[in-house]
């Protein structure tokens, strides 16, 4: 039989367990710093390198801040070049019809109907969101802040380039609409 001592002690543990198991760090390679870079590369450009899971933004000739980003699964990803066409605080989200397909159990709320995710902290793009357009068209490919911080350094998303969102809302106040991005 349990006493009291024990039962307290076993529950007060399995209380703190999800916080020791939700626990997350970041390598701290994936941290925002000033990196050195091309000179040929224009000031206030976006470059992504996916499989290095890197954004650099562009500062002046030969200097770019890089952030480590999470990015789109095998077949999923966007490449080539884009422009910033929108820029939203605490965006609402609604995943592509193709998204739900794709995964039906994971996005059955939004099945059949026309429900969108109300932006805050529980909303899969985060803090903020850069819209990437392509010939003043929506590309439906996000830079955006995320609920999973675990995922920067992987290749795991639905195809849009996740970053911590504390590091998403330093990006957003740097970069202008219009800025131009190339995901190579």
């Amino acid at each position: 039989m349990i006493d009291r001592r024990t039962l307290l002690a076993s529950s007060a543990a399995a209380l703190a367990m999800p916080a020791v198991a939700n626990a997350f760090t970041l390598d701290p390679v994936f941290r925002p710093q000033t990196v050195s870079i091309r000179s040929d590369l224009e000031p206030g450009q976006l470059l992504v390198l996916p499989r290095a899971h890197f954004l650099y933004f562009v500062e002046a000739p030969g200097q770019a801040r890089r952030y480590g980003v999470g990015t789109g699964k095998a077949g999923l990803e966007f490449t080539g070049s884009a422009v910033i066409g929108a820029k939203k605080e605490w965006p609402t989200w609604r995943p592509t019809d193709e998204m739900i397909e794709r995964e039906p159990k994971t996005y059955a709320k939004f099945k059949d109907n026309d429900y969108v995710e109300p932006g805050g902290p529980g909303n899969p793009l985060g803090a903020r969101a850069l819209y990437l357009f392509q010939n003043g068209r929506d590309t439906f490919f996000r830079i955006h802040g995320t609920t999973q911080p675990g995922s920067i350094g992987r290749s795991v998303s639905n195809g849009c380039i996740r970053m911590i969102n504390d590091h998403v809302i330093d990006l957003y106040e740097r970069v202008p609409k219009g800025a131009k991005v190339t995901v190579l």
